[in-house]
C-alpha cells in the first residue's frame, strides 16, 4: 500500500518536513517513491505540487492523519474525483 506521510529532516529541534508518497512498509526516513511538497511546522509554511498528490490519491494512496489535515487546510481532496472501478 502507498502513503503520504511526512519525511523529517532538518536539525534536532528544527525539525521540517516533506510531505511523500512511500510504501507503507518502509521506514520513516527511507527512499521515497516520490516528493510531493514541504512542511515547516516552525513557520507553518507549505508548499504542494497538488496535481501529483492528486495523481497519487485517485490511484488509491492514503495519507496519513497529519498530512490529511494539512491536505484539508489547503483543499485539495475538492479536487480528487474518484473513478469508478472497471
Amino acid at each position: 500500500m502507498i502513503k503520504l506521510r511526512l519525511k523529517r529532516y532538518g536539525k534536532k529541534r528544527e525539525a521540517s518536513y516533506r510531505i511523500v508518497a512511500m510504501r507503507s512498509t518502509s521506514r520513516r526516513d527511507g527512499r521515497p517513491l516520490e516528493e510531493l511538497g514541504y512542511y515547516n511546522p516552525r513557520t507553518d509554511e507549505v508548499r504542494l505540487d497538488v496535481p501529483a498528490i492528486v495523481k497519487r490519491l485517485q490511484q488509491g494512496a492514503q495519507p496519513t492523519d497529519t498530512v490529511r489535515d494539512i491536505l484539508k487546510k489547503h483543499n485539495v481532496f475538492e479536487q480528487v474525483t474518484v473513478q469508478p472501478a472497471s
